[in-house]
């Protein structure tokens, strides 16, 4: 794998970068695999070959081998997300700065295809964690990847950066893991060594000012960002962090890090803003850099005004309750002929959020009501806030794949609605007829491969 010689050049006075070790690494062919598996969601993961834990990520695995992920039941079900080891540092940057997650507001800027999102919402378990991707087909698989993880208070959004300009210091922590250069996933993907030049690189730094300059103002007095790319070159990692620091009022904040992990600290070179490097010959993953501050400007004091949200009717929430049993303390609404629900807390901030952004999922959709029957939701399934008291089909590995490919499958089960489930995770929905079963899993994400 030859390197493009000007990225080698420009890496020539960035901390840490040793060329021979980092040619090697990519010259080998040596592929990480990792996972991050969800708490919420506790299951055997046999059939996976699970090598060592992460040291930076306690919910984080590395693997032997890369099985063929579309074929096991247990990711369709949410068990576990396929991330690269290097991005989990967030973790250990968000329990490091934000020890106390209760309550706070959280703003994933750049969060397709959800990885970092989900993290999140591991993390921020009692908080409101917004997930917002600007390009509308990597929106539809934000929505397809956090419904899997199933988190109750989580927003989906579709907005540029600047529309959060209309939400002064709402936020608590914002996580902008920007659209960069892509040079730290040149082993991963090499299609993105094509695509590299020193222009666009260029390109790169401007674009991150403006998304940082457009959404910082919804980030409150005190607030935390932390910024990452997946990119070597200095212009979009110490240069934004100078940037950051001389035009945008913001104070670094270091990170407490373990020699043994190979992570490399470095300082930017005007501000002497803390970051923090990691080069695949160092660590087990591939490139990466994340820096954390603290917002020290004042903003703009604001009386929300919040849309007024369609409450489901009386009516409609008896109609729920009588026939889902879900956990207590919940507010439900409707949404596009849906009743959904999200911890009560949030409901306000559901409104605010309305009244000027674009929402493509918020909270859980529990089901449709037509006249008294109530269809429940493939979201529904996979929540936490679901508790036992449907049927459930336990499905072995092979009618498991039929049920994902939405194809006929073999079981047995009690006439109505059943909980599809495999290894004790549910998958979805079936509906038992006395001369038929009616597959319910979603068309658009099903397993196309035999």
């Amino acid at each position: 794998m030859a390197l493009p010689s000007a990225l080698i050049q420009s890496l020539q006075t960035a901390t840490g970068f040793e060329q021979e070790a980092f040619e090697q690494v990519h010259a080998s062919g040596e592929q990480v695999v990792s996972i991050r598996i969800n708490p919420t969601k506790p299951v055997s993961l046999n059939q996976l070959t699970i090598q060592e834990n992460i040291p930076w990520c306690s919910n984080g695995r590395y693997l032997t081998e890369r099985p063929f992920f579309t074929f096991d039941p247990l990711l369709h079900a949410g068990a576990y997300y396929v991330q690269e080891a290097s991005s989990m540092f967030l973790w250990q940057a968000i329990t490091q700065v934000v020890p106390e997650s209760t309550g706070k507001k959280v703003l994933d800027l750049c969060a397709a295809p959800g990885g970092k999102t989900t993290l999140l919402a591991s993390y921020f378990t009692d908080g409101l964690v917004v997930a917002n991707e600007v390009i509308k087909n990597r929106a539809a698989i934000l929505v397809e990847n956090s419904t899997k993880w199933g988190s109750a208070p989580l927003v989906v959004t579709n907005n540029d950066p600047a529309h959060f300009q209309a939400l002064p210091g709402f936020f608590d922590v914002m996580v902008v893991d920007a659209p960069c250069s892509g040079s730290g996933l040149f082993r991963k993907d090499p299609n993105a060594m094509q695509e590299w030049s020193e222009e666009s690189v260029t390109l790169c730094n401007q674009r991150q000012q403006r998304i940082l300059a457009d959404a910082l103002p919804c980030l409150k007095e005190g607030g935390i960002l932390i910024y990452a790319t997946c990119s070597y070159s200095i212009e979009e990692d110490e240069t934004i962090c100078d940037w950051l620091v001389e035009s945008m009022d913001m104070k670094s904040i270091s990170l407490s890090i373990e020699p043994s992990w190979g992570i490399v600290s470095t300082q930017s070179t005007n501000s002497q803003a803390a970051g923090y490097r990691f080069y695949p010959n160092l660590v087990k993953g591939e490139g990466f850099f994340l820096a954390v501050f603290q917002k020290l400007g004042s903003t703009d004091n604001k009386r929300y005004k919040a849309n007024a949200i369609q409450m489901a009717s009386k009516t409609e929430q008896q109609q729920i309750i009588d026939t889902i049993p879900l956990i207590p303390g919940l507010s439900f609404f409707n949404q596009s002929g849906a009743i959904r629900a999200i911890p009560e807390e949030w409901m306000t901030d559901i409104g605010i959020l309305a009244s000027q952004l674009y929402i493509k999922r918020a909270g859980i959709e529990l089901a449709s009501l037509k006249g008294k029957d109530v269809v429940p939701s493939h979201e529904l399934a996979l929540s936490p806030i679901l508790l036992a008291g449907y049927p459930v089909i336990e499905l072995p590995l092979n009618e498991a794949l039929q049920y994902l490919r939405r194809k006929e499958f073999v079981f047995s089960g009690i006439n109505g609605w059943n909980l599809v489930q495999f290894g004790g995770l549910s998958l979805g929905w079936a509906k038992v007829l006395p001369n038929r079963i009616n597959n319910y899993y979603p068309a658009e994400w099903r397993i196309l491969k035999d």
